[in-house]
């Protein structure tokens, strides 16, 4: 079964078919060969099912949120204001990359529009100074992979869903594992820039730090008003993300006036479309691993592995591992869904709590959307920035690699995905 899995997904994946469709008729297809007394109905309750959360409300108006600033002059002003601080210094431009995106993703929590909104600006000003295209691209993907990180993350909600477990405690514990990233990946763009002699730009004024800060400070109030929110106790979730919504509209409507009627309706459609894949991604990854529990063939692959008595540090290396490789070939949203609740046992078995193992498998996922041969902002970045796949996977591999450094640091010292969520919220 798992053969014939395999082979339609990859053959419906190089013919070109969307993901959704190539979700939706590896299961019809497998039905039909090994199950053919099942009735398909089960198909569209599983897909209603994996929807029906009440927490996927947050999705949408995150998005929406994203699709506001990213219309308007939020992001640019961000961007400036960072540059103003950070760019003289070597390495100072990927910095500002790194930074951007991460306090972009506090917008968006979402990869592939943080590529778009913070590598559209950002990889002219790179080349500019010097660095070469593989090394932006590289830089841009894997930069924007924090967004997934950094709360409201889309992943965060989708495992809170599939797990039931509180989405603000995630949004919390992924805060320092974020921020450990952002540092990684600047320290190795300072030594990178000062090997190659690169990437010097003039420094600013304090006159002209002071305007730029002005013009882009309003920006930070994402953050402060969605993590303070949840942590402060004023807001749930969902309502953070419409108060991010709400807060939008004030910043691009009365403040920055970059908002028309026109673009509204544009943003609300865009975001209706973007919505409606990720609800369609969530649903068919629910219809996949019921179709995996229902089949059985879990159970003959699993309980060798794990063997009768496995070690948090054994279940915790496997988990990582199959996400690792399940996130290089299929949407990181499809692959929470549908390992998830597979490995759900064993965690509790091992009396894993399930915020840190939260906040791993999400950096997996993240790591996932920039490794080739299939990450999502892979193909992202080629339709952005109208690059082959070669130049754009060149140079990705130091940053996955910092990537999985950052996952070890973690494992080894779990309060940094804990101590924030249990100081806050109590446990």
């Amino acid at each position: 079964m798992l053969q014939l899995m395999g082979v339609v997904a990859f053959t419906l994946l190089f013919l070109g078919f969307p993901f959704m469709v190539v979700l939706l008729a590896t299961f019809l297809l497998v039905s039909f060969f090994f199950f053919p007394d099942l009735n398909l109905n089960i198909l569209i309750q599983q897909i209603l099912s994996g929807i029906k959360p009440l927490s996927l409300v947050c999705v949408p108006m995150f998005i929406l949120a994203a699709n506001i600033i990213t219309s308007g002059q939020a992001a640019k002003r961000m961007i400036n204001m960072v540059k103003a601080f950070l760019g003289h210094l070597f390495g100072g431009l990927p910095i500002v990359t790194n930074v951007a995106c991460t306090l972009f993703g506090a917008v968006s929590g979402s990869t592939q529009a943080t590529v778009a909104a913070i590598g559209g600006t950002m990889r002219p000003m790179l080349l500019e100074a010097g660095y070469s295209s593989p090394f932006t691209l590289g830089l841009i993907i894997n930069s924007s992979d924090i967004a997934f990180l950094i709360p409201p993350s889309i992943g965060f909600i989708v495992y809170g869903v599939a797990t039931q477990t509180s989405v603000g405690k995630l949004f919390l514990a992924g805060i320092l594992p974020g921020l450990l990233v952002c540092a990684l990946f600047s320290i190795f763009s300072y030594f990178y820039s000062k090997f190659y002699n690169i990437g010097l730009y003039p420094k600013a004024s304090w006159k002209e730090r002071k305007q730029v800060t002005k013009e882009g400070i309003l920006i930070i109030g994402f953050p402060i008003l969605i993590l303070g929110g949840i942590y402060g106790g004023i807001f749930s979730p969902t309502e953070a993300a419409a108060s991010s919504v709400l807060y939008a509209l004030v910043l691009e409507g009365l403040v920055y006036k970059t908002l028309t009627f026109k673009k509204l309706i544009d943003i609300a459609l865009s975001t209706a479309v973007v919505t409606a894949v990720v609800f369609i991604l969530v649903g068919a990854g629910q219809a996949i691993s019921w179709l995996l529990s229902y089949s059985g063939i879990y159970k003959l692959i699993l309980p060798p592995l794990f063997g009768d008595e496995p070690s948090v540090l054994k279940v915790i290396i496997i988990i990582n591992i199959a996400y690792f490789i399940a996130c290089m070939f299929v949407d990181p949203i499809v692959a929470i869904y549908v390992l998830t609740p597979l490995f759900a046992p064993y965690v509790a078995q091992a009396g894993i709590d399930k915020v840190f193992l939260g906040v791993l498998v999400t950096m997996q996922a993240a790591i996932g959307s920039a490794t080739p041969p299939c990450g999502c902002d892979i193909f992202t970045a080629m339709v952005i920035f109208k690059r082959p796949y070669l130049e754009v996977i060149r140079m990705t591999w130091p940053f996955v690699l910092i990537l999985l450094v950052a996952v070890a640091i973690v494992i080894t010292f779990p309060e940094l995905a804990l101590f924030i969520p249990r100081s806050a919220l109590g446990g």
